[in-house]
């Protein structure tokens, strides 16, 4: 998709009318969703990259690229961020929109 034609879609969005979005879209927001709260988790916890990916059972560019939002990640990952992250993954799913959160187990 070229940004042209997500800002069209965007623009069409904010006017109120209906867009449609492809699975390619939809996929490519929720992985930087994703990619965006583990980021912000990993940050609040004070943890590098190289510790959030010992302790996911991952290597530091898998991290690297799923905090970049480059990949889309299988079912098994979030549990294990969510365990690493010390918190439970909010993930709300909808047509064309996605929410990716932690809730600290502190909290």
């Amino acid at each position: 998709m070229h940004h042209s034609t997500w800002r069209t879609r965007r623009a069409r969005q904010l006017a109120g009318e209906a867009v449609e979005y492809d699975q390619e879209h939809v996929d490519a927001r929720l992985a930087g969703d994703l990619g965006q709260a583990v980021y912000d988790r990993r940050i609040e916890l004070g943890l590098s990259r190289t510790e959030l990916a010992e302790r996911a059972g991952m290597t530091q560019p898998q991290v690297s690229r799923m905090e970049g939002g480059d990949t889309v990640p299988t079912l098994s990952l979030p549990r294990r961020l969510a365990k690493a992250l010390d918190g439970t993954l909010n993930l709300a799913i909808d047509e064309g929109d996605s929410r990716v959160t932690f809730t600290s187990h502190a909290a």
